[in-house]
């Protein structure tokens, strides 16, 4: 079975090929503003514009043809409105087009999926990290539940807006992993954490105080082991609630290799498993909603409308 998944969230429009679960393909593009961050006419523009040459590439790299594909499958949401809505739009034009049925896939369980078919592992917790989104999840009753999450902005969203003040580029996440490796000078931040519940906005407030004061690589520096502390501690309190024996870190932020190694690190200090993500899998792609689309293969299939504040928890989990 042949299924083809839309990314069309925010800034990246991809387009990933599955057959029977295994990956074929996985294309993408990223729009970048000129300055700022996400403008959300500019990003559906881009989508608009490239998705055609993107799903020609991948048919091409998959070596399937479009009359093969069997099911459609698309990004739903949560993202922003405009551009799910170029998705949503391909994917109809397409269903009506060569006569295949069409799934809508929430984006933040498409991460999960992929990360937990990389890893291997059948029931981890997971810590799900990108730029709108922040939540440590874990599976009960036909559901992902969300254990904790933040209380205000997502980590990713965080990074960008420190990399503004500190003139880093969109996305500023590697830039700032960059800097962070040559710093030498720890300065404390807020470290704002409430059970299994975090808040960044006040480190980004703090920052623009004292970004002046000291070397861009110490910011860096800091605010990393700041915030990934913060994740990693409520993570693993989340484990030993929830009695795991496995962790995995998806989404865009989990190509950080920093958040990686002190997952790793408190993984093995409690005899408990962690893998970490290909980078190919862990920013926003087609081929996870491909694949998650798979899953979902025996779901109704009438097209959904576009949902931008599609939760997590909101889905109900019928393949597991």
């Amino acid at each position: 079975m042949y299924v083809l998944g839309i990314e069309s969230t925010a800034h990246t429009f991809g387009v990933g090929i599955v057959e029977d679960g295994e990956v074929l393909s996985n294309e993408r593009d990223v729009y970048k503003p000129a300055s700022g961050g996400i403008i959300p006419r500019e990003a559906a523009l881009h989508h608009y514009t490239l998705g055609p040459s993107i799903l020609k590439a991948a048919l091409k790299r998959a070596g399937v043809g479009i009359k093969e594909i069997d099911l459609f499958a698309f990004a739903r949401g949560p993202g922003i409105l405009s551009c799910l809505k170029t998705g949503a739009q391909m994917a109809a034009f397409l269903s009506a087009k060569y006569g295949r049925e069409v799934v809508g896939v929430n984006h933040c369980i498409a991460h999960i999926e992929i990360a937990r078919k990389c890893s291997g592992f059948a029931d981890p917790l997971m810590l799900y990290v990108s730029g709108g989104n922040t939540q440590i999840i874990t599976f009960q009753n036909g559901r992902y539940v969300v254990f904790g999450e933040t209380q205000d902005i997502g980590i990713g969203n965080l990074l960008d807006k420190v990399g503004r003040r500190l003139g880093i580029p969109f996305p500023a996440g590697p830039k700032i992993e960059e800097y962070a490796k040559a710093g030498k000078h720890y300065i404390k931040m807020p470290y704002s954490i409430k059970g299994m519940d975090v808040s960044f906005s006040g480190i980004e407030t703090f920052i623009s105080r004292v970004q002046n004061e000291h070397r861009i690589e110490d910011v860096c520096f800091s605010l990393q082991e700041t915030v990934f502390s913060m994740l990693i501690e409520a993570s693993e309190r989340a484990m030993a609630y929830c009695k795991k024996d496995s962790m995995i870190i998806a989404g865009g932020v989990a190509a950080n290799t920093r958040l990686n190694e002190m997952g790793k690190m408190m993984c093995g200090e409690r005899g408990s498993s962690f893998a970490r993500i290909p980078m190919e899998y862990a920013g926003d792609n087609g081929a996870m909603i491909a694949y998650t689309g798979y899953l979902m293969r025996d779901y109704d299939r009438q097209l959904p409308q576009p949902k931008p504040n599609f939760r997590t928890d909101a889905e109900v989990i019928k393949y597991r």
